[in-house]
């Protein structure tokens, strides 16, 4: 006889999640084979995600919905879902960034989270969690979501200009990211500048931060080390950093000047071109 791995749905909301989709299944009289071909997917992927170890998508789980008639609880579960991917250490910070009204962030080496493709995203967490890259990647486009809200937050990004020209994966791969920052050029809400190298030494060269403005709640300040990040309220800090934030803007490129930058290495660096001659370009920068 095959043993069924059992699950506390308490545990976590993974484990909550497959054991509601095994519930319902069983409660419906539904092989995994059966319920498998209702959803376009096999009963081994469906096995795996009752059994907690394959974490489900928004897609299955809105098709889970639709199969079991549940008026979207299976959807709205999958935001916790996924959420409980991301490091624990960051979880918090995660969840006070979904709640803010203004996003300002200065990045020195990579791409804010919020505005990275799925390709950037996978390159970037396969360094470190070359196993767990599928769920890290849903987790990070969960978090995206904020932006497509009736009423989505305000954000601001700087970006050194370092991380037009830091390759991660491929030049496909950066030319899709570039090409993504580019899309963001008449947004309203979202504002990318880039701080040009020939700035030289600026405030921002202690390393990346983010400050987060609430309607009703204190301003937060947060940094991160290696493997642990730093939330204050300190109202000190808060000053500091706002203020250093502003200097930054100001040397930075305007929105326009940044989008057109951005561009011109997408194509110059990143376009169709022989990898020879990039590479050759790039040694010469």
């Amino acid at each position: 006889m095959v043993h069924v791995r059992q699950l506390d749905p308490s545990a976590s909301p993974l484990d909550y999640f497959g054991y509601e989709c095994r519930r319902l299944r069983e409660a419906a009289g539904l092989t995994l084979e059966g319920l498998g071909k209702i959803l376009y997917c096999t009963g081994s992927l469906i096995g795996q995600i009752e059994t907690a170890q394959k974490v489900p998508t928004r897609n299955f789980s809105e098709r889970l919905d639709a199969a079991f008639l549940t008026d979207g609880s299976f959807t709205r579960m999958i935001g916790m879902v996924l959420r409980s991917q991301l490091p624990k250490w960051f979880q918090a910070y995660a969840d006070m960034e979904a709640k803010a009204a203004y996003i300002s962030t200065y990045q020195c080496q990579l791409v804010y989270g919020l505005l990275q493709t799925p390709e950037y995203a996978a390159a970037l967490l396969a360094v470190d969690e070359p196993d767990k890259v599928e769920e890290m990647v849903a987790a990070r486009m969960e978090r995206q979501r904020i932006l497509e809200k009736k009423q989505p937050p305000a954000v601001w990004v700087i970006l050194d200009e370092s991380v037009l020209f830091r390759m991660v994966g491929d030049r496909e791969v950066m030319r899709k990211q570039l090409a993504r920052l580019v899309s963001f050029r008449d947004d309203p809400w979202v504002n990318v500048q880039v701080l040009p190298f020939s700035v030289g030494a600026h405030t921002g060269m202690m390393g990346s931060f983010n400050l987060l403005r609430f309607d009703d709640d204190p301003d937060i300040h947060y940094s991160e080390g290696y493997d642990q990040g730093h939330m204050t309220a300190n109202p000190d800090v808060i000053k500091e950093r706002s203020v250093g934030y502003a200097r930054l803007q100001a040397c930075a490129l305007s929105v326009e000047d940044s989008a057109n930058l951005i561009a011109r290495v997408m194509e110059e660096r990143y376009g169709d071109r022989p990898t020879d001659v990039a590479e050759v370009e790039l040694q010469q920068h």
